[in-house]
């Protein structure tokens, strides 16, 4: 991956609107994080293979970035984003890292189902 280009990640972004597309999206503070800061739980948040079809996508902020997917009825974002890359199939692929590399967001976009395992990628 790489640190996020606002002029590509958007122009990545623009080559799925109106499509119907296959949304990752994942957050965590992860189990690493719960005895750091004193929080008594981990928290994550996690869907794999969402079809969804969006009219209008923005990338805004300046490190970490947030990206918003404009849908018919209402909105799907992700904040705290870092980097990205397009693989070999087209996907669309962005993650949110901190300052320890560790992955607290990701957000990624495919035409085609997401893998359910890594048996699946071969």
């Amino acid at each position: 991956m790489q640190p996020i280009r606002i002029e590509e990640v958007q122009a990545a972004l623009d080559k799925f609107l109106g499509q119907e597309v296959y949304l990752h999206l994942e957050t965590t503070n992860g189990a690493y994080a719960a005895h750091r800061f004193g929080q008594p739980m981990a928290v994550c948040a996690y869907i794999r293979n969402g079809k969804v079809t969006f009219e209008r996508a923005q990338v805004t902020g300046s490190k970490p970035y947030r990206v918003g997917l404009k849908m018919d009825i209402g909105w799907i974002y992700a904040e705290g984003l870092t980097d990205y890359e397009i693989d070999g199939q087209g996907r669309l692929l962005m993650a949110g890292h901190d300052e320890e590399g560790r992955l607290a967001v990701a957000l990624q976009l495919s035409r085609t189902p997401w893998p359910m395992s890594a048996l699946e990628e071969e």
